[in-house]
């Protein structure tokens, strides 16, 4: 590998929050003598020009989802393309949960709303779930969920709300996230390099840092890696990253939450070798 090679790290240009690690990767990629530019995804960049371009944090990606799409599929036409566009396409949208639960993988129990459904609050009342969980099946960082009691007024508002402008996917609300939080375990190359655990704030449900949630340093559990790897197995190409996020049911069983594997926040900050591993697997992608 020449001290001139140079590939792309996709960002978005309407951000929710700042890209905390990016940088990290940036800085062990010139480590190895790649030079990295960051660019959101609808620059005017001649996307040929570059050996590999890496889809890292376009977290603007999900409102403009038609045109995302559209601009992966051209772009990996030119040039070496992570993930590849058919992880990111089955990814995109959170039905790939339910293929996951259809092949047996454990995943949270959920309550599939198509859009415009009439039936959705009939429907999410004859589960029987008390507190639930409701979200739009494209979205990020839980952006556009609601945590409330499954007849609450305001949860069937907010549930025809959504529908009105896309599918929607209701779960219950799993006890374990307040007090034990979510597991999220990192991937590169397809090996394991990492976890953490991601705690919410006190009275809160998400786990995410803009809402006060916090990370943690994790040893995940044989079931975990476990889990995580079956979950793996069933992507429609190998992935370069990914992030496998579980939760506990009730019982003590691992339960896929997410797989994120179009712009996960990769926590490269959780351990010193997070970013040379990264940065390795990204140097073999680029030839």
């Amino acid at each position: 590998m020449q001290a001139s090679t140079r590939i792309v790290l996709v960002t978005g240009a309407a951000m929710a929050k700042p890209d905390p690690e990016t940088h990290l990767l940036v800085a062990a990629l010139a480590r190895i003598g790649v030079d990295a530019l960051v660019a959101p995804w609808d620059s005017a960049l001649d996307w040929a020009a570059y050996p590999l371009v890496v889809v890292r944090t376009p977290w603007d990606y999900f409102r403009r989802l038609p045109e995302f799409l559209a601009w992966a599929g051209r772009t990996s036409q030119l040039t070496a393309f992570v993930n590849p566009v058919s992880v990111i396409e089955w990814n995109s949208h959170k039905a790939y949960l339910r293929e996951l639960a259809a092949k047996g993988i454990p995943t949270v129990p959920t309550l599939w709303l198509d859009r415009g459904a009439a039936d959705g609050a009939a429907r999410l009342a004859a589960t029987g779930w008390g507190e639930v969980v409701v979200k739009p099946a494209v979205s990020i960082g839980a952006i556009g969920a609601l945590k409330a009691h499954a007849a609450d007024p305001a949860c069937l508002a907010h549930l025809g709300a959504l529908l009105a402008e896309g599918d929607v996917l209701v779960q219950p609300f799993i006890d374990s996230v307040a007090a034990q939080g979510e597991v999220s375990l990192i991937y590169f190359g397809g090996a394991f390099s990492h976890a953490i655990r991601k705690q919410p704030a006190a009275g809160d449900y998400r786990v995410q840092d803009m809402y006060g949630g916090t990370n943690h340093p994790w040893q995940p559990a044989p079931d975990e890696l476990a889990l995580a790897s079956l979950a793996l197995s069933a992507t429609p190409a190998p992935t370069t990253y990914a992030r496998v996020d579980m939760v506990r049911l009730q019982g003590g069983r691992p339960a896929v939450m997410e797989l994120e594997l179009i712009e996960p926040e990769l926590f490269l900050g959780a351990t010193p070798d997070a970013p040379a591993r990264f940065a390795e697997v990204l140097r073999r992608c680029a030839g």
